[in-house]
Order: structure tokens, then C-alpha cells, then sequence
């Protein structure tokens, strides 16, 4: 099993494409962070409330973790991409075939791919977060905000962030194991977490015997692991528990792993 693993981690770490994303991944948690920061620092000047319930006399700690959870709340595209292209690539190129005359185990590859994925979704998880901290208490300094950073809420957090990015990189891995046609995945993935989720989670909020059903959506089961939301501070439904949110979100990835090991990866690849 330790040679298949490593034989995956070389996959990934010898394509340019993970750093790329990765570089993508700062751009976007930058600008995200630090508009909706800056909307609240400077919500008094511009006549605004930036963040719901931001400005004068909201909890300064609250608002902090709302801007410094923004990297899972719109981040999460980018770990969980790693992990689906970590699967679609060898569908793309040919190079599964290779990869099951060598380790004939279709069972032992998903699992080595979902072990590999884990550092990279790692990487993705600590710098996103960190990026997001990075302007986004940029952003409260400037307008002469508290930052939060010396609450234990806040670290709480940014740590439960980071194990919310890294669990999307293996949600990657069983949605790639599921749907292997690369060009697919990508435009599957960009809609629903940048379009189809988030309209559809404000859609649910406002019908009221089904407004609890979108917690178990997967990008409010990331956010329930950090244990704060942008979309949940807009009214749209309230959160699970960390934990539950960290087993929904896992159970996405095991669902969807069975399903092509079923479906795809038991067929003949050739």
C-alpha cells in the first residue's frame, strides 16, 4: 500500500497544476477577504452595515470569525478540485491504465489517492486560512476595528477551518472517483459551489418545512466545521454542529468514492 501511496503523491506533486490552483486559491480568498472586511471596518463611513449586523455595536469577535471563515465559505473550490483532478487526470491522459496493471487492487487506489490528497489539502487549508487572517485583519486595522486574534474563539476557528479545507479535498477525491470526465468535473464543481448551492441554500430559507434541510448541504457542512458562516449571518439557515458537519461532509466523500468504485472503477478501463 506505501508504494501506491507514493506513487499518487508523486502524480500530483509533478504537475505544475496543484500550485497553479493554489495561487489561484490566495487571489480569491485575498479579494474576498479583504472586500467584505473593508465593507465592515468602513460601514460607519459609508453608510452601511457590511457584514449583517456589522458597524457600531456588533460583537467584534463575531464579525471576526464571520470575515476570517470566508476561506471555506468561498474558498473550498480549490482543495476540493486538487482531489477530483488527482483522480480525473488519469482518465484524461490514459495513465490509469498503467496505474491498474501495477496495483490491480481498484479498492487500494481510491484509498491511496484519498491518503495522497491530504498534504496538498493540507497546504490548500493553511495558506487559504492564512490569507483570509492576513487581509482580512488587514482590513479591521485599517479601520480602526479589533482583529479578534486574541480570542480563543477566533483560533478556534481558523484551526476548525483548516480541517474543514482539508476534509473538501477528499470530497474532491470521491466526486472525481464518481464523475471521471475531467472537463466535466470542472464545470460541475464551478457551478454548483459558485452558483447552484449558494441559490439554493437562500432558496430553502425562505420555504419554511424545508428551511433546516439546507445545513445538510455540503458547503454548509463546511462552514458548521469552522462554526461560522457569511451565508448563515445573511439569514440563510443556521448551522450543524462542528462534529456533524465534519461527518456530513465525510460522508459526501465515502458516498461518492462507492458510487464510481461501483459504477466506474469496477468496468473495464480500456
Amino acid at each position: 500500500m506505501s508504494a501506491v501511496i507514493s506513487s499518487e503523491l508523486r502524480k500530483i506533486r509533478s504537475t505544475r497544476l496543484w500550485w497553479v490552483l493554489l495561487w489561484c486559491m490566495v487571489a480569491g480568498v485575498a479579494f474576498m477577504t479583504a472586500a467584505i472586511g473593508f465593507s465592515y471596518a468602513f460601514a460607519d463611513e459609508i453608510g452601511g452595515s457590511g457584514v449583517e449586523g456589522g458597524g457600531a455595536g456588533a460583537d467584534p469577535v463575531a464579525t471576526a470569525q464571520i470575515i476570517y471563515s470566508l476561506p471555506v465559505s468561498f474558498g473550498y473550490v480549490f482543495p476540493v478540485m486538487v482531489g477530483a483532478l488527482a483522480v480525473t487526470a488519469e482518465f484524461r491522459h490514459r495513465t490509469i491504465d498503467t496505474t491498474l496493471l501495477l496495483e490491480p487492487s481498484r479498492a487500494k487506489v481510491i484509498g491511496a489517492k484519498f491518503i495522497a490528497v491530504i498534504p496538498f489539502a493540507l497546504i490548500y487549508a493553511i495558506v487559504g486560512v492564512s490569507t483570509g487572517v492576513a487581509m482580512g485583519a488587514g482590513a479591521l486595522m485599517l479601520g480602526g476595528e479589533p482583529t479578534g486574534l486574541g480570542s480563543a474563539d477566533i483560533w478556534r476557528t481558523l484551526g476548525m477551518s483548516v480541517v474543514a479545507l482539508t476534509a473538501w479535498g477528499l470530497v474532491g477525491v470521491g466526486f472525481g472517483t464518481a464523475l471521471t470526465n475531467q472537463v466535466v468535473v470542472i464545470v460541475v464543481l464551478l457551478g454548483w459551489t459558485q452558483l447552484v448551492e449558494p441559490i439554493v441554500r437562500f432558496a430553502l430559507a425562505l420555504i419554511e418545512p424545508l428551511a433546516g434541510a439546507g445545513r445538510f448541504m455540503p458547503g454548509a457542512a463546511g462552514e458548521a466545521i469552522a462554526g461560522a458562516s457569511f451565508y448563515s449571518t445573511a439569514g440563510v439557515g443556521d448551522l450543524l454542529a462542528p462534529w456533524a458537519g465534519l461527518l456530513v461532509l465525510l460522508g459526501y466523500a465515502l458516498i461518492a468514492a462507492i458510487i464510481g468504485w461501483l459504477i466506474t472503477f469496477r468496468k473495464d478501463i480500456s
